[in-house]
């Protein structure tokens, strides 16, 4: 027998984040919005509730201070995250990147710990105008001179380069290598000499916070300022990228859809024309039974593949399915609710125009959906692939 089951204390975990996502953080959505920014002060208020509950950097663990979930529920917890902006899940309950537990000796004191804390803001800088689903293929270079490592290149995209405390930043330490052995990963503190935010990019979504331009210029940082091993930095983020496809796509576009969902199904029970509610139409009521079955398909995969890897199976052709059906999915299903609402999906005074914007990306960022076809694709037929 195969049991899905949910254990009561993730259960009693969800319903904490739930009740906490609608009554202190989706209040804040349309100021932040607006603003591009998110108020100080009541950021402050709703971070320190979010810690003084354990709900900060959750996807860590104890030993550093997080929360020590497992995959299956931090997925559960991302999930009840999408119903409002990655802007405020990133401020609020915390933008920890999982790589940062190969910090070792004072690496922990001065990069880890804090950020677990949150006391320090980390950013990842990996894509480059030349290099974006080929990471493999960065330009930026970093050469050892005596007991310094000397940084040359440009960044961009990177969401949080313009505030965070220190970057990791992805340089080719030996071009001939590249991913197998030539890739390291670098602790970079905001404010070193050669080190420079050139801008941000304004985007067609995720506001709140910045997508900023970094350039390293002769960048002189420590020795030991290397996060994990020299040559295998691509090795580290390959490791860290299927627990973060999974929930930060894969987990959160079930959120973001099951908000959406939400909407279409109150509004279709309200909202009246031609003397009935317009949930009796049957063109309606396929668009919402359409966005019910993907979320449900998308919510299996996410959770089915959570379960793998917390058992520590292989599951790179399984997220990739993943990321590609659910940056797909919330698109559908955004798309949808506009349709629904008619006019008033259109308008500003909804969130739905504002989901609509912000799923956009996920068919970009982290490989882009043609890329993971064909990872998929070639999987199938070179190795095989069963499921």
């Amino acid at each position: 027998m195969i049991d899905f089951s949910i254990p009561s204390e993730s259960r009693l975990l969800t319903d904490t984040i739930r009740k906490f996502v609608t009554q202190e953080v989706q209040p804040l959505e349309a100021e932040t919005e607006t603003a591009g920014m998110i108020p100080a002060d009541k950021l402050r208020n709703v971070r320190d509730k979010a810690q003084s509950l354990g709900l900060f950097a959750m996807n860590m663990p104890e030993s550093v201070g997080g929360g020590g979930l497992s995959n299956v529920d931090m997925c559960l917890v991302e999930e009840e995250l999408g119903k409002t902006s990655d802007a405020l899940i990133r401020r609020i309950f915390g933008q920890v990147y999982p790589m940062l537990m190969a910090c070792e000796g004072p690496q922990r004191d001065t990069y880890l710990l804090p950020t677990v804390r949150g006391d320090k803001v980390c950013a990842m800088a990996i894509t480059e105008p030349g290099a974006g689903s080929d990471a493999a293929s960065i330009s930026t270079t970093a050469r050892l001179d005596g007991d310094e490592w000397v940084l040359d290149g440009r960044k961009h995209f990177i969401s949080d380069g313009d505030i965070a405390d220190y970057v990791i930043v992805m340089a080719l330490t030996d071009k001939e290598k590249r991913a197998r052995g030539g890739i390291t990963l670098f602790l970079v503190d905001q404010g070193t000499p050669g080190f420079h935010v050139t801008g941000k990019q304004p985007m067609m979504g995720h506001r709140g916070y910045g997508h900023a331009e970094l350039v390293f210029e002769n960048c002189r940082i420590p020795r030991g300022n290397v996060l994990g091993e020299v040559g295998g930095g691509f090795r580290l983020i390959m490791e860290s990228v299927a627990s973060i496809r999974l929930a930060h796509i894969g987990a959160r576009a079930c959120g973001m859809a099951q908000r959406v969902l939400e909407l279409m199904r109150n509004h279709a029970a309200e909202r009246k024309q031609f003397g009935q509610p317009i949930g009796e139409f049957q063109m309606v009521q396929q668009m919402i039974a359409d966005s019910a079955t993907e979320i449900f398909a998308t919510r299996m995969m996410v959770l089915n593949t959570a379960w793998e890897l917390d058992q520590g199976n292989d599951v790179r052709d399984k997220v990739s399915m993943v990321k590609l059906y659910a940056s797909e999915m919330i698109g559908r299903v955004a798309d949808r609710g506009i349709q629904v609402f008619g006019g008033m999906g259109f308008t500003k005074e909804m969130p739905l125009e504002r989901i609509y914007r912000d799923s956009r990306v996920t068919r970009i960022y982290d490989g882009t959906s043609e890329i993971h076809r064909m990872l998929i694709a070639r999987s199938v037929i070179k190795r095989g692939l069963t499921l």
